[in-house]
């Protein structure tokens, strides 16, 4: 299959527990929709939007490359995102 990147948002909500990890998204279109799914989905709390790149028929993958974090956001958001793509 070769090597191709995934782009991925994942949201966070506010909720009377707190703050709680949402389902991620996959975007098509690039990071610019990314990032912009991300802004919009942090209305409920926060988004981070990131991308990986890596080889599926192999499952190597790099490391999660964040392209935006909006709204409020756990410190560990990038290992929460890359753990839930």
């Amino acid at each position: 299959m070769g090597v191709i990147t995934y782009f991925v948002v994942q949201p966070f909500e506010n909720t009377d527990r707190g703050l709680v990890v949402a389902q991620a998204r996959e975007v098509h279109g690039g990071p610019d929709a990314a990032r912009a799914l991300a802004r919009r989905l942090a209305a409920k709390g926060g988004a981070i939007a990131f991308s990986r790149t890596g080889d599926p028929s192999l499952g190597d993958f790099g490391d999660a490359e964040v392209l935006g974090v909006f709204g409020e956001v756990p410190e560990d958001a990038v290992e929460l995102a890359a753990a839930a793509s």
